[in-house]
């Protein structure tokens, strides 16, 4: 098995040297021991790093993700808590499309001023921006 130190992983992955050795403190990651004073780590760590990137984009925390890999780093991903997160995004994601869509018309409303628009009104009405007018 060829070992790569943290300069390799570092670069093969994107991620820093300084949260590689984050991470392991945080027992996501394990080095196989060192060469000098540089860590090395087997090829496997490229795959959880992914895995790590990938929880950390799903708004995981990584105390979840961390959760999220077995004995020898082998990642054990729970069903259940991808399909609540999944479900998260999805309420999160309509969120954004309501807003950019308010937005969007906010900018491109014709009335003279956007308190005179019945639209802008009922938006309001709808959302936390009534406490802020």
């Amino acid at each position: 098995m060829k070992l790569l130190d943290i300069g390799e992983v570092s670069e093969r992955s994107g991620v820093a040297p300084s949260a590689l050795r984050y991470y392991e403190d945080l027992g996501l990651i394990t080095s196989c021991g060192r060469n000098g004073l540089r860590r090395q780590f087997g090829p496997e760590v490229l795959l959880q790093l992914s895995l790590i990137t990938l929880g950390k984009a799903a708004g995981f925390a990584l105390k979840d993700i961390a959760g999220m890999f077995g004995q020898g780093g082998r990642p054990e991903l729970p069903r259940d808590q991808l399909h609540a997160r999944a479900d998260a995004l999805e309420a999160q994601i309509h969120e954004l499309t309501t807003l950019r869509d308010a937005l969007r018309h906010v900018a491109d409303c014709p009335a003279p001023s956007h308190l005179e628009c019945p639209k802008f009104q009922k938006l309001l009405r709808a959302g936390s921006l009534t406490a802020e007018v």
